[in-house]
């Protein structure tokens, strides 16, 4: 956070926990009637510990949607991923039924080029088809950007590394 890191020296950690959860109950206001070294003590630890805090979802919901779409892989299409990707690039649209935006993280798995796809009852059919073809049959400006992004990306050349998702343990 480019944060000096005296401002934090000599709080102790039960204080600062104390602190936030004072801070959070007061509005702007209220923090200009504290000194000015205290006021930054007092912000930075709110932001050490709302970092802390975001970190932990980001890590908590990563688990899941990763865990998720090694086991759906599985058993909707058969298929055993033997590595699995981010794709670096999301779906997003609107959802005038529900006046929202969603947005998307797109994975990019390969399995075994010997294995069979057997189709849970979930899915009714599929087909293997090239990219041009693929391009077509979507009906989204977004998802034919996805499909080209994805064969450049993964197809056209090797995957970069960096995007590599483990599987979980």
């Amino acid at each position: 956070m480019g944060l000096d890191p005296q401002v934090l020296a000599g709080i102790r950690n039960t204080a600062s926990l104390a602190c936030v959860g004072r801070v959070s109950a007061m509005f702007t206001d209220g923090l200009r009637d504290i000194s000015s070294d205290r006021r930054w003590a007092i912000l930075a630890v709110c932001a050490v510990e709302w970092e802390a805090a975001v970190a932990d979802a980001v890590v908590e919901t990563h688990d899941r949607i990763v865990r998720k779409t090694w086991r759906e892989t599985k058993e909707e299409t058969g298929l055993t991923l033997q590595r699995l990707y981010s794709a670096d690039i999301c779906e997003q649209f609107y959802e005038a039924d529900r006046d929202a935006i969603s947005l998307l993280p797109v994975f990019v798995g390969f399995a075994g080029s010997t294995e069979t796809v057997r189709l849970n009852a979930e899915h009714s059919e599929f087909q293997w088809v090239p990219f041009d073809q693929a391009v077509n049959m979507v009906p989204f400006a977004g998802q034919r950007n996805v499909l080209r992004h994805v064969q450049k990306e993964f197809v056209e050349q090797e995957p970069n590394r960096w995007l590599l998702i483990h599987p979980p343990r």
